[in-house]
């Protein structure tokens, strides 16, 4: 029977439909979006459940939904997963639960550089110089094993104990520490300068900065401190509140410090309560490009106040407060909940539209400014220091690369604390050190060390560029060994330090 072309024509067209109706299906009445609320993300959220073809993991996707939300905002604020949170959250706390020490691994072994006071490692008679073997039984020696992850098994709940190998010399120790509470702390250094100047080196704003740095400045003090240079640089900040408290050692009565605004939260204003301990301390402040936040708070209420000098590059241009929200699976949020400004009504928070937020730092390599003050401006962000100084860019010949590049001056101030432990451990003077250093003929010794264990030696145009100030890193960094710790560390760079100088040179006219 001949079919006939009208039949041909009307059945295809009944598949085609067949064929769009199971593909796309007659859509029903749209669902309503009230905008100006989360309506739209909600029912995205919703659809998914119920149409999705395949199962997926709601707790990657809500992760990777708020991530990419957040990432409209400012940079600041953030999703922090549980361990990111906890970290972060000890880091400002002002203490932590572990064993207590602080090491490098120059060689791929972890060598103790610090025992901390008060923490568990001390009590069970770990020393400064041995080397770890292994965490628990687990080899972290000589196989390249990422140092971060030896943070994390040496680290742990107070009560719970951890057993640490060590080499001490020739023999092998075994040391079983129950983990505690550790003390940690801002003031990474402080010391008299000289006669009338004290120097005190501040690493963040945790929960007890402002009781270090009163205690502190006020011990300078008593040895005679007229002058206290406070050094801010690569200071990435922390709590308002510490910042606040220290500026009020410094200030008359009612002078305002900070004042902070945001949509959800009023003009607030910080004043001064004329208490301060400190208030007829000349100041100066060292300040850096990674000087940030809470050190802005405080650079820019002593810069506003006419209360220090401030002394280096313009700091990195953090003018946002953050307010921490916790969730109930250890999760949380850091959000930007006001702009701070400083007296005069400067808001320092340099742009982040695009990538300059990302890309700042480098381009402030490439436009010049960190060796030309012209180049700084009030409008690109941050606190403008009174008086520039450029960064160093002398010291970047072959030579010095590949010291940086294969750790030369640390491993060395290792290997030489290897063979003079006694002699090192029992220096608790800063002139003890100086006449104990220049005796070592360190120059000879750390060419020689470079050259054979390393394979690498300077010209004699490079060695001129570059000797003091190699040859000042490795002093300060055996001189950590000795019991003076990171005092004699930072006296001994401070010789070789061009912000400090230009603040010295400030303080002295």
């Amino acid at each position: 029977m001949k079919i006939k072309p009208w039949i041909c024509f009307f059945a295809g067209a009944l598949l085609t439909l067949a064929v769009m109706l199971i593909a796309f299906p007659p859509a029903g009445r749209p669902a309503k979006v009230r905008s100006g609320n989360w309506s739209k993300l909600e029912l995205v959220l919703s659809t998914l459940d119920e149409n999705y073809m395949d199962e997926f993991d709601h707790e990657d996707l809500s992760v990777a939904a708020i991530e990419s939300l957040l990432s409209e905002l400012d940079p600041h604020t953030v999703y922090m997963p549980p361990v990111d949170l906890k970290d972060s959250q000890e880091d400002l706390a002002g203490n932590f639960s572990g064993i207590g020490i602080q090491f490098n691994v120059p060689n791929d072994t972890a060598i103790v550089i610090e025992v901390i006071p008060g923490g568990p490692a001390l009590k069970t008679g770990l020393l400064a110089g041995d080397r770890i073997l292994s965490v628990d039984g687990r080899n972290i020696a000589g196989v390249k094993f990422p140092q971060d992850s030896m943070v994390r098994m040496m680290k742990g709940p107070a009560g719970t104990k951890v057993e640490l190998n060590v080499k001490r010399g020739s023999e092998n120790i075994a040391f079983n520490i129950t983990r505690g509470t550790v003390p940690t702390h801002s003031v990474d250094a402080a010391f008299m300068v000289n006669d009338t100047v004290g120097f005190l080196r501040l690493g963040k704003f945790s929960r007890t900065t402002a009781k270090e740095f009163v205690t502190a400045g006020l011990e300078l003090k008593k040895q005679g401190m007229k002058h206290l240079v406070v050094d801010l640089r690569d200071n990435s900040g922390g709590y308002l509140d510490q910042s606040l408290l220290i500026c009020n050692q410094f200030l008359p009565k009612d002078s305002l410090i900070v004042y902070t605004e945001g949509l959800h939260k009023g003009r607030e204003n910080y004043y001064a309560d004329g208490k301060g301990k400190l208030l007829d301390m000349g100041l100066a402040l060292l300040v850096s490009e990674g000087s940030a936040s809470s050190s802005e708070i405080f650079a820019g209420a002593m810069q506003d106040n006419g209360r220090a000098l401030l002394v280096g590059r313009r700091t990195f241009g953090k003018g946002l407060v953050q307010e921490p929200f916790f969730f109930s699976d250890g999760s949380g949020l850091r959000v930007s909940v006001a702009r701070f400004y400083t007296p005069s009504g400067r808001c320092i928070q340099k742009s982040y539209e695009g990538e300059d937020y990302q890309y700042d730092l480098l381009k402030r390599f490439t436009s010049g400014e960190m060796v030309d003050a012209d180049s700084m401006s009030v409008e690109k962000g941050g606190i403008i220091p009174d008086v520039f100084v450029p960064m160093d860019t002398t010291k970047v010949a072959s030579f010095f690369i590949d010291c940086r590049n294969k750790a030369t001056a640390v491993r060395f101030a290792s290997a030489f604390f290897d063979v003079h432990k006694d002699e090192l451990q029992a220096i608790d003077d800063y002139d003890m050190l100086l006449s104990y250093l220049g005796k070592a003929k360190l120059e000879k010794a750390f060419l020689e060390f470079a050259r054979t264990k390393d394979g690498i030696s300077p010209t004699k145009e490079e060695w001129r560029l570059e000797k003091n100030y190699l040859m000042t890193q490795v002093r300060a960094l055996i001189g950590r060994y000795s019991k003076l710790g990171d005092n004699a560390f930072y006296h001994l760079y401070l010789n070789n330090d061009p912000v400090f100088k230009a603040a010295m040179r400030s303080i002295a006219q």
